[in-house]
């Protein structure tokens, strides 16, 4: 794969660069992600935010539910409204999900897994050469070793960043 890697919204107002490779790349068939997609699954490839150049104009961090009831933030262009990348509440703006589709070139970041996949559609074949579990999965399990190396250094940052948003809630 060839890095840096960018992506935009609809109208072009909001452009972004990824770094490098993601740590890893969902695809995402939970009903949530139907929902909040609209689309039968969310692809989603999950990287440290300062691999992500902002091009453009700054997006909106839209607060918005979640099935895991902690909330999300999702970044959308304030014009066009499309969704570019989340932050889910546990590791907050320190790992960012980019929606691959927003990618210039989203052909060269397929799924390095199916994530609950017991709620797919019916009618969605999956590949047979990608891992896919029923839920979730172990991490220790599906990711590689550089993968793994890049997560272990987050942890400090994201537990630090958790210990102080338990310390500010009322």
């Amino acid at each position: 794969m060839v890095f840096p890697l960018e992506g935009r919204c609809d109208c072009g107002a909001v452009r972004y660069r990824v770094e490098t490779a993601p740590m890893f790349v969902h695809c995402c068939h939970c009903r949530w992600c139907q929902r909040e997609s609209g689309a039968s699954f969310a692809l989603n490839a999950m990287i440290e935010s300062d691999r992500i150049t902002a091009l453009g104009v700054k997006p909106e961090l839209v607060d918005t539910p979640s099935h895991s009831g902690r909330g999300q933030q999702i970044a959308r262009c304030k014009t066009c409204r499309v969704a570019l990348w989340s932050h889910y509440s546990s590791a907050g703006p320190l790992v960012t999900f980019v929606r691959v589709g927003t990618l210039d070139n989203p052909d060269v970041l397929p799924p390095d897994i199916h994530i609950f996949t017991e709620s797919k559609q019916r009618w969605v074949v999956l590949p047979p050469n990608v891992p896919a579990v029923p839920v979730y999965y172990d991490r220790q399990k599906y990711w590689p070793q550089d993968s793994l190396l890049r997560w272990r250094a987050l942890l400090p940052l994201i537990e630090e960043y958790q210990r102080s948003n338990r310390q500010s809630d009322p």
